[in-house]
């Protein structure tokens, strides 16, 4: 499925969703690697089947095999991170927050794309998910490397309109 079909798919009752959707392709706030690889990544987190081929189809014409892999594993590696933190974010037991995450998470330290772009990527997936812990993570990571607040900003934006519409299609069924 293609973005304009997806879109096609977006009843009128959602036309902001749409209209949002639309103005996601000519945004350039982020770089192309960036924008496309955050619709991979939320596409994935949106858990809709309709949304996420349309995304990644959208994607693999602007990023390579290697940005789109990079991207599922932040989705992926998110998937259960936020999970868990969100888990020791809201557990009253403080002893959790001292005991060791026993999770596998290499591909953060060596993703195969640049650092910020998988930092923007699980920042999104994280928005989506509710994990207000590794927003937080996150979000101190991209300010080190110096990313502007727009950027952060537009990676959240985008991830809210995803996940709307994924909400969007699923409603009009």
């Amino acid at each position: 499925m293609s973005l304009d079909a997806l879109k096609d798919k977006i009843a009128d009752f959602a036309k902001d969703v749409r209209l949002n959707l639309s103005s996601m392709a000519s945004d350039e706030t982020l770089t192309p690697v960036q924008k496309y690889g955050l619709f991979v990544a939320a596409g994935i987190a949106s858990r809709n089947v309709e949304v996420r081929h349309a995304l990644i189809a959208e994607a693999i014409q602007h990023i390579d095999a290697t940005a789109i892999s990079a991207a599922k594993s932040a989705a992926a590696i998110m998937g259960m991170n936020n999970v868990y933190y969100r888990f020791l974010h809201l557990a009253s037991n403080e002893e959790f927050r001292t005991m060791p995450a026993k999770l596998r998470m290499n591909v953060i330290a060596n993703p195969g794309v640049a650092k910020v772009d998988f930092e923007l990527w699980s920042l999104a997936v994280s928005a989506i998910n509710g994990c207000g812990m590794c927003i937080d993570a996150h979000e101190a990571e991209l300010r080190k490397a110096g990313v502007s607040s727009q950027a952060i900003q537009t990676a959240v934006r985008f991830a809210a309109i995803i996940q709307s519409a994924a909400i969007a299609v699923e409603a009009a069924e």
